[in-house]
């Protein structure tokens, strides 16, 4: 599917950093939308529905499942996660570039459905640092940071497939090499002529 909006997917294991490399990226790229997933599992901290997630039942996304509404889904420690396939598609039409925190699964499944989407991964400098990120968050309980940690090991791994990796270790060096990867796909020749087609056009290119 061709668009003139990039779309951006950031995966990350638990603790990494995700939301907060995406949160920074959007305060200072105000070219950028971020698409809210919905999900099964609670609110955590501050929270709010509508913002961070989308909160529903399960019974609720199981039958926006059956029709259709989702551009991927997955299931992540075990609760429901999903793409809204209208909130993307209406943006990237429009030309509005468009950032996903998304698990690995759901970022290629993407890639499957946008072939140009750019799948970033952010890892972690170490497991020591991101279990003491888990723990410093203090909003899950020990079985559940062991099982998050345990997970993380093969979420890891998948990173090989991804476009573009960041080590989240200095967190403002994280802010700039995201914001980088959003530049230069900006640039990209294929990018540009879907985004830029009448100057395109004008100059004889294609």
């Amino acid at each position: 599917m061709e668009t003139p909006g990039n779309l951006f997917c950031v995966a990350a294991p638990s603790g990494a950093g995700k939301s907060s490399l995406v949160k920074a990226l959007l305060e200072i790229d105000s070219h950028l939308t971020v698409s809210v997933s919905h999900t099964t599992r609670a609110p955590r901290g501050q929270e709010v529905q509508g913002r961070e997630y989308h909160f529903v039942d399960e019974a609720t996304f199981l039958a926006m499942i059956e029709g259709g509404e989702f551009f991927e889904h997955a299931q992540v420690h075990g609760n429901h996660y999903g793409t809204s396939r209208r909130a993307i598609q209406e943006r990237l039409v429009h030309g509005d570039d468009v950032v996903l925190e998304i698990d690995w699964q759901g970022a290629l499944q993407i890639k499957q459905i946008f072939q140009h989407a750019v799948l970033i991964f952010i890892l972690p400098p170490s497991w020591d640092e991101l279990a003491q990120r888990l723990n410093r968050r203090g909003e899950d309980q020990p079985e559940v940071i062991a099982t998050r940690l345990a997970n993380a090991r093969h979420e890891v791994a998948q990173a090989r497939h991804f476009d573009f990796v960041i080590i989240n270790s200095l967190f403002e060096k994280a802010v700039f090499d995201l914001k980088a990867v959003v530049h230069a796909q900006r640039l990209k020749y294929a990018a540009q002529l879907r985004n830029r087609s009448q100057v395109f056009a004008a100059l004889g290119l294609d």
